[in-house]
């Protein structure tokens, strides 16, 4: 049995975490197996601090990282960007090895994530999903064959709840059509169009987004070329399927050095471009 601290434990994902790691999916119950919740970690404000969740016995929810870490062999964090840089430094100084999927990090919580994995593996995964990690990859496949003469536009959908757009998975999939054309996202980001924006620039990566309900997370790369049209899309229906990934990639986390690792080193997807710091949520 692993032992696992999950921050974040009352949000959607840690729910869904729970949920796994109390009925693994048929399935894919392989991801799930061998897990012991020992260490839940919610806000200091959180109104069910002192809850007991996990299977039974369950453990509390705490609001201090290092007392939820005592034993820990791995953690998983999917809470609010403003903790990550705590949780991090928290991990390093437990020497526990640590799973970010959070959204929208900032250059602090990214600087504290650099200096902890100078003392224990960190993986940083803007989506735990395995089949959007995949899709990366035919994504910037697609880019270089297809080169810049292709317009690019992502188009994402998530929940009216998501906190960040353009989301972690789409900017992620912007940096592997990117990255294919030898250029950094940022010199080729279309600005957001409103008015009279005119005719699109030769090789622009433009996005597009969707805020309804809720929906769990669809994300569609379009390549728009003379007479014809590319799209690769991948969606989620249940956030079950990030847990699931999540679980995966902590098990194969816990036995690696110390490091920055992403979800294309867990699944030997060389060339992806999956390890930016945003993510599903």
């Amino acid at each position: 049995m692993r032992n696992l601290t999950l921050f974040g434990v009352t949000g959607r994902m840690g729910e869904a975490l729970l949920r796994e790691l109390a009925e693994p999916a048929a399935d894919e119950s392989a991801a799930a197996a061998g897990w012991r919740l020992t260490g839940a970690v919610a806000s200091a404000g959180s109104a069910r601090l002192g809850e007991r969740v996990g299977p039974p016995p369950g453990v509390a929810i705490v609001a201090d990282p290092a007392a939820a870490l005592v034993g820990a062999q791995v953690a998983i964090d999917f809470s609010h960007p403003a903790a990550a840089a705590a949780h991090a430094s928290a991990c390093a100084a437990a020497g526990v090895p640590l799973l970010v999927g959070t959204t929208g990090l900032d250059p602090a919580a990214v600087a504290a994530l650099a200096a902890a994995a100078e003392r224990v593996p960190v993986l940083v995964a803007p989506n735990t999903g395995v089949g959007v990690n995949v899709m990366a990859k035919l994504v910037a496949l697609a880019a270089q064959a297809l080169g810049a003469d292709a317009d690019v536009e992502i188009l994402e959908a998530h929940h009216r709840f998501k906190r960040d757009a353009p989301s972690g998975t789409a900017l992620a999939l912007g940096e592997a059509v990117a990255a294919a054309r030898g250029e950094p996202l940022r010199a080729l980001a279309a600005p957001p169009r409103q008015g009279t924006s005119g005719p699109r620039e030769r090789g622009q990566i433009g996005f597009a987004v969707l805020r309804a309900g809720d929906i769990v997370g669809e994300h569609t790369v379009l390549f728009g070329l003379q007479g014809e049209r590319l799209e690769i899309t991948h969606r989620a229906t249940d956030r079950g399927v990030f847990a699931r990934g999540a679980l995966r990639a902590a098990a194969w986390l816990a036995g690696q050095p110390p490091g920055r690792y992403s979800m294309s080193d867990v699944l030997n997807l060389s060339g992806s471009s999956m390890d930016r710091s945003g993510a599903h949520r």
